[in-house]
């Protein structure tokens, strides 16, 4: 389990691809408590994603506030400007969240969801599973996104009040500035 001892301690985030590939960013531990971590993640580079006609660009210096339950199959990313303003969440469908000494480990299922700060949600990268969705992991990603989307109101309302609390911008200048 993740030792909480220090304010900002560095966490590596771990996400293993489902070609195997690990991805890892350094984070700064905000919260761990009820099989829940928070963590900090500074965007260091700018990327855009399309979807329909929509383009979503998270610019540089942008950050992220991300989640990740040990009893939820998903991870939520809340993206915020340099100014605070908040641009879009970000759920991946996963398996095996695992908290470590220094690291949250996960294993991503390629299917995801964006949601853009009005509510409206698009379902991501079905496209690129090996099989239809409903034979995917042996059905694990369609009920693991059935559950997402049964509760995604809830959880975003619970993560944009906490935004304005306890999650406040103001609470990151000094990380921002750090850069």
């Amino acid at each position: 389990m993740i030792n909480l001892n220090s304010k900002w301690k560095e966490i590596t985030e771990r996400k293993i691809r489902y070609d195997s590939k690990i991805v890892e960013y350094k984070c700064r531990l905000l919260s761990s408590q009820n099989h829940c971590i928070v963590l900090f993640h500074l965007i260091k580079e700018p990327f855009t994603m399309k979807v329909n006609d929509l383009h979503i660009t998270i610019p540089l210096g942008s950050y992220t506030i991300a989640y990740y339950w040990l009893d939820r199959p998903y991870n939520l990313y809340f993206w915020r400007d340099k100014e605070g303003n908040y641009l879009a969440s970000y759920f991946n469908i996963v398996k095996n969240t695992k908290f470590l000494e220094s690291i949250v480990s996960f294993e991503d299922l390629i299917i995801d969801v964006l949601v853009l700060p009005n509510g409206e949600y698009f379902i991501l990268d079905e496209d690129e599973l090996p099989v239809v969705l409903e034979e995917f992991e042996n059905g694990l990603a369609k009920r693991a996104l059935e559950t997402l989307l049964n509760s995604i109101d809830d959880v975003l309302s619970q993560t944009v009040a906490q935004s304005q609390s306890i999650y406040n911008h103001k609470r990151f200048i000094p990380l921002l500035e750090k850069g």
